[in-house]
């Protein structure tokens, strides 16, 4: 039998002797999740008990984790934009730096009434259902390939409360979308196809392989929709993408070709350039 304090301390220090990045952030979640204590009990009752089942569970997840395995495939969910998402194999697990999309999207609808929103690629929902949260005037479409991704995606907008303005498809892109949106936002797979191989184990056995594979030069995706959008943006309207690192010149060149400007390209809190702005030309 161990305390939360110790156990805390202990599964810390064996994470960090595996090499793991977030040691002891990832022992405290772990450990409160198995003690399914709330953030107050965790700092006011340091010194309780671990149950025998409390042990086991903590113990099982230990070994995933020191197997690689993420913090949030482990409990099969992610917190974004102070949102709760299930993530499953299915799903791309949402990162911090997405956040940036959202932040650079509310920016470009703020003098927007009840915008129309396209998400491409929607995974979770995360990006959608951040921005319907923030915009109760709000509408959507999740589009996504993945049928698995789409049943969490609609499992997430129930949970939060939004299903009754987001609505998912089935698509390839936008093979299957009617109609121009006020905002076009889409996190694609944009990791060439050969480095894929080399990627983290958290990344590369776990997140969904159609999430990842960007071709032959990471950039497929970014064609397709830069083909679809002439269809599906109003012409006030802007498309947010996310970039890869060191893609920010070449994907602005494939946009400029099909005919829109990239007014910017805004960094993530790395300094990365991480969301790029598309829009009509102006008139």
């Amino acid at each position: 039998m161990t305390t939360r304090d110790h156990a805390m301390r202990m599964l810390g220090a064996r994470l960090r002797q595996a090499g793991l990045p977030a040691p002891d952030l990832d022992a405290r979640i772990l450990v409160q999740a198995a003690c399914g204590a709330s953030d107050i009990e965790m700092i006011r009752e340091p010194g309780t008990m671990l149950t025998k089942a409390e042990e086991e569970r903590l113990a099982e997840w230990e070994r995933r984790r020191l197997a690689r395995e993420p913090v949030s495939r482990i409990l099969g969910s992610r917190e974004f934009w102070g949102l709760t998402f299930a993530v499953t194999p299915a799903t791309l697990d949402p990162r911090p730096d997405s956040e940036t999309l959202v932040e650079t999207a509310l920016d470009l609808l703020r003098d927007v009434q009840s915008p129309r929103i396209l998400d491409l690629g929607t995974g979770t929902g995360c990006l959608l259902l951040a921005l319907l949260h923030e915009r109760p005037d709000a509408t959507g479409l999740g589009v996504d390939l993945s049928e698995g991704a789409l049943a969490v995606a609609a499992s997430n907008a129930s949970a939060l409360g939004l299903s009754a303005r987001a609505s998912f498809v089935e698509s390839e892109w936008a093979a299957n979308v009617e109609g121009r949106f006020d905002l076009v936002i889409s996190n694609p797979p944009y990791i060439v196809h050969a480095d894929i191989a080399g990627l983290d184990e958290e990344v590369r056995l776990h997140d969904p392989m159609l999430a990842l594979d960007g071709g032959a030069d990471g950039l497929d995706a970014y064609r397709a929709i830069a083909r679809l959008l002439p269809d599906h943006l109003t012409q006030t309207g802007h498309a947010v993408i996310e970039l890869g690192a060191g893609q920010a010149q070449e994907v602005a060149r494939l946009f400029e070709s099909a005919g829109f400007r990239v007014p910017r390209v805004v960094p993530d809190l790395g300094g990365i350039p991480r969301a790029l702005v598309a829009a009509w030309p102006r008139g």
